[in-house]
């Protein structure tokens, strides 16, 4: 963890000290930095309590699945901590039985189910491709919601 990072979570801590057990990892959403500071933007205007993830690529990173009550810092994409979340939700569905909800709490784009798979479906193919991997409409995704506990 950064000092930057750390000192962040350490502010939190001060004000959560029931939190101390609960970290889970910093992370910037998406795969560039626009896309990564438009999602932020949306989160920090409680607009964006989901995102999704590609599973099988979670484990070739060898990256752990958020757990209900973990906290994790966001970064913008200069990896400065603008903000933690708390995941509340998390599952593991095939891409294709995404709900209309869950693309709804993405906050993305017009909300609409037919948007976000439209949208992941390209997102997942970049993330795939640099792995020699290909898009499954059954692919395995994780489906996280989350709050916003603290920003400064």
């Amino acid at each position: 963890m950064t000092e930057i990072i750390a000192e962040y979570w350490k502010a939190y801590l001060e004000e959560h000290p029931e939190a101390a057990d609960l970290y889970d990892s910093a992370w910037a959403f998406a795969d560039n930095d626009r896309l990564a500071d438009e999602l932020l933007a949306l989160v920090l205007e409680g607009v964006k309590t989901g995102t999704a993830m590609n599973y099988e690529l979670n484990e070739v990173r060898g990256l752990p699945l958020p757990f209900i009550g973990g906290h994790s810092i966001i970064l913008d994409s200069q990896g400065m901590p603008r903000g933690i979340i708390r995941t509340t939700k998390c599952e593991v569905v095939p891409f294709h039985e995404v709900t209309a909800e869950f693309a709804y709490s993405e906050g993305e784009d017009d909300r609409t189910l037919e948007s976000w798979r439209y949208h992941h479906e390209a997102y997942f193919t970049r993330e795939m491709k640099a792995y020699k991997m290909a898009f499954d409409p059954g692919m395995r995704v994780v489906c996280e919601n989350f709050e916003l506990v603290y920003r400064k």
